[in-house]
């Protein structure tokens, strides 16, 4: 069963050794610096993917400062673990805590439009590009 756990002394040097494969790595920040941000940004949430007690991936999330809007900052599933539905289920995962709070409506990400998997992922739990570009990355919205 996939679980999201917090990120601890005893699982922290693991979530940074986590990566992805060599043509993902333009796509995803490293664990380190989001770990990293999220002690500078104490908005940001970022939580261990286990498949009970096997370390898969690693996501970040926060409300963001700037709109008040729910963001997932980060989803990366560790190259040895792609491909076996751990992105799928820890991004319901994700989406269940966001969603149990009712003062909000919608989450955003962003996407590079060339993360061909990425962006299929993202369609298949209802996210849809609103338009809008920050940077190199294509911005998601899920209406919930």
């Amino acid at each position: 069963m996939v679980l999201l756990k917090e990120i601890t002394r005893e699982n922290f040097w693991d979530c940074i050794e986590l990566s992805v494969t060599e043509n993902q790595v333009e796509y995803v920040t490293s664990n380190a610096v989001s770990i990293a941000q999220s002690k500078v940004q104490p908005e940001c949430i970022p939580l261990a993917v286990y498949d009970d007690e096997l370390l898969v991936g690693f996501v970040m999330y926060c409300i963001d400062e700037d709109d008040g809007e729910y963001w997932i900052y980060r989803l990366m599933i560790d190259k040895h673990y792609q491909s076996k539905g751990y992105g799928k289920k820890a991004m319901k995962k994700l989406l269940e805590i966001i969603e149990q709070d009712k003062s909000h409506n919608k989450i955003f990400l962003g996407v590079h439009k060339e993360s061909i998997n990425a962006v299929k992922l993202y369609k298949s739990v209802g996210f849809d590009f609103t338009g809008q570009i920050f940077g190199k990355e294509h911005i998601m919205k899920l209406d919930y």
